[in-house]
């Protein structure tokens, strides 16, 4: 110790006379000795000593963080990269289907009919069965008949045909409309004679493929081709 300084018996270091604590080490300086002329107490309270005690601690305490963050214990944050936002002209367009054109059946070709019809030059009046079987009529036939068998009796006493002429590219044109016949509606089987010659059916009707189509209500029963020439 000399004049206003004091060494600290730890570490050396120079202090003020009336230090209690060494600035460098912060050891005790008089342990057991008399108080100085400086501040008293258990914990220094002059600002030198403060600023150096803080100075330490803090020291202290940032190498402990950068050690904790250099070893892992303090996961580093992760760089977020922000996705780029497409543009407008970048976004797909929605992938295109081709269409598939629906086929369309003549209408009655696709159900599961219950009947089926018949065509011939005459009928038999008691079986109500057809005569001279054939699907060719000319100006020369002797008639026009055709007779209805279904797989389960009529159930009413009325049905209605109608007969469309087929024309060569598919389409169907109806040269007669829906016509009220009598049916018996316990009988299995029908049959007509048409009332013209098949002559004034060419005149009506003209030449061609014909189909004839038999109906219950709006249910369709039966139905068969046949041609006139």
């Amino acid at each position: 110790m000399s004049g206003d300084t004091i060494e600290c018996f730890n570490c050396g270091h120079a202090n003020p006379s009336w230090a209690q604590v060494c600035r460098s080490c912060g050891a005790p300086i008089r342990p057991d000795g008399p108080a100085g002329s400086g501040p008293h107490g258990i914990f220094p309270t002059d600002q030198a000593s403060l600023i150096t005690i803080g100075g330490t601690v803090g020291a202290i305490a940032l190498a402990i963080v950068l050690g904790l963050f250099l070893s892992g214990v303090i996961p580093a944050v992760p760089a977020v990269t922000p996705s780029p936002t497409p543009s407008a002209s970048a976004s797909a367009s929605p992938s295109v289907e081709p269409s598939v054109l629906e086929s369309v059946a003549p209408s009655g070709s696709a159900q599961a009919l219950i009947g089926t019809v018949t065509f011939g030059t005459g009928l038999n009046p008691d079986t109500k069965e057809v005569t001279g079987p054939t699907t060719s009529f000319t100006a020369a036939s002797a008639a026009f008949a055709h007779s209805i068998t279904l797989s389960e009796p009529f159930g009413v006493n009325k049905i209605q045909e109608e007969v469309i002429r087929v024309g060569d590219d598919g389409t169907e044109t109806i040269v007669q409309a829906r016509d009220e016949l009598d049916a018996s509606a316990t009988s299995l089987i029908a049959g007509y004679k048409s009332p013209v010659t098949v002559a004034a059916l060419i005149t009506g009707w003209g030449t061609g493929t014909f189909i004839l189509r038999v109906y219950r209500g709006a249910e369709l029963l039966a139905e068969g081709g046949f041609s006139l020439s």
